[in-house]
């Protein structure tokens, strides 16, 4: 058995923890909206094609967004939940 003696946090480096936390939810929202860009971009080509007609790409449209809204309120909800922990003494 290996025992490695961690100190407790200070209030400094908690904040520290919490900026990292954020600018990873940051990059990960930034990637959903990313990939909504390219799906919307792969629907805008095949509606060009004749591949899928009009209403089914603006259906197909709008239910990407509602994905990515999903998404994104799930990074915020667990971006909210480990701040919390982080910042619990």
């Amino acid at each position: 058995m290996v025992r490695v003696p961690i100190p407790t946090l200070t209030e400094e480096r908690r904040r520290d923890m919490v900026k990292l936390i954020s600018k990873l939810a940051e990059d990960g929202r930034v990637h959903v909206r990313q990939v909504r860009h390219d799906v919307n971009k792969d629907i805008k080509a095949q509606e060009h094609e004749g591949a899928v007609p009009e209403d089914e790409a603006k259906r197909l449209t709008a239910e990407v967004q509602k994905l990515t809204d999903r998404t994104i309120a799930l990074i915020d909800e667990l971006l909210k939940k480990k701040t919390a922990e982080v910042m619990e003494v």
